[in-house]
């Protein structure tokens, strides 16, 4: 089913990016995009893992640089029955993590220097758990490959506002139009869609770990940290990726709504009580 909806996503937007070309430059135009099109959506099925994981600056890491953080990453992958993914860390203050990567063997998790500091042992479980379970339902493929082609089709839309497109598409009011339009419609496709992944992740996550509410404790601290802290400003000037972090790391306030990257904290933590309730393990153990 993801492999149809991604499938479905690039069809999407591989057409807002034929519509921009010939917007630019008429039929040879729309003809110019798609070729080039299919040509990103080849080079980011392969390398758009790559391509995020260089935007911020991730340093891989074993367990000789950070063994506390690499085992739990371990420890967890081995309880999902999964390989373990490549390990990075972000030197960045701003509690935050993200997974990449088009299949279980071809996966990598990224955490914050902010996030490992700032939680528990169980909390750090919690938050890896969930994006080791972005990896198992394959949302990383949808999320990284939708990141690399938004961010396209923000800045050829930005190209054809500022040539003013092409006058028998519509002039310069056409140009207009298209640019905010065309990156606003892959937004709120990108947005809609890792909502409801989110959603999945948090609940696999819980099963993963064995707690949800080590992940529950854990969504508090980072998104209190995210309200009051620094701005991410790697993800400011990327803001196409913003949809892969755990949390939003654009800013800390959002909220259920159709322009909402994540769903908001609370629907998400009272949710996992609701399974930790269900499961009987409301109350925290200590991670082993």
């Amino acid at each position: 089913m993801n492999t149809l909806k991604t499938f479905m996503l690039l069809a999407a937007m591989t057409a807002l990016f034929m519509g921009l070309g010939y917007l630019i430059g008429g039929a040879s135009g729309a003809m110019i995009a798609f070729l080039v099109a299919a040509a990103m959506n080849f080079f980011a099925y392969w390398n758009s893992d790559k391509i995020v994981l260089r935007m911020y600056s991730a340093k891989r890491v074993d367990e000789t640089t950070a063994p506390n953080y690499v085992g739990i990453v371990k420890q967890l992958a081995a309880r999902a029955n999964m390989p373990v993914p490549a390990i990075y860390i972000i030197d960045n203050p701003q509690p935050n993590a993200f997974a990449t990567g088009r299949n279980e063997e071809n996966a990598a998790v990224a955490a914050t220097t902010g996030l490992i500091r700032m939680l528990s042992p169980e909390e750090l479980a919690g938050v890896m758990a969930h994006e080791l379970a972005h990896i198992k339902n394959r949302d990383t493929l949808t999320m990284t490959v939708t990141a690399t082609i938004a961010g396209a089709i923000s800045m050829l839309a930005n190209f054809a506002l500022f040539f003013g497109g092409n006058r028998n598409a519509g002039g310069a009011i056409g140009a207009i139009a298209l640019a905010i339009l065309a990156p606003m419609a892959a937004g709120l496709v990108q947005m809609a869609i890792s909502r409801t992944r989110e959603y999945s992740a948090d609940r696999g996550g819980a099963e993963i770990c064995g707690n949800p509410m080590w992940l529950a404790s854990a969504l508090e601290r980072i998104d209190e940290a995210a309200r009051r802290g620094a701005p991410n400003e790697a993800a400011e000037a990327n803001p196409a990726t913003a949809h892969m972090f755990i949390i939003n790391p654009l800013n800390g306030q959002g909220r259920d709504n159709l322009f909402s990257t994540h769903p908001a904290t609370a629907n998400r933590i009272a949710e996992l009580r609701k399974l930790a309730e269900a499961a009987g393990t409301a109350q925290r153990r200590p991670w082993s």
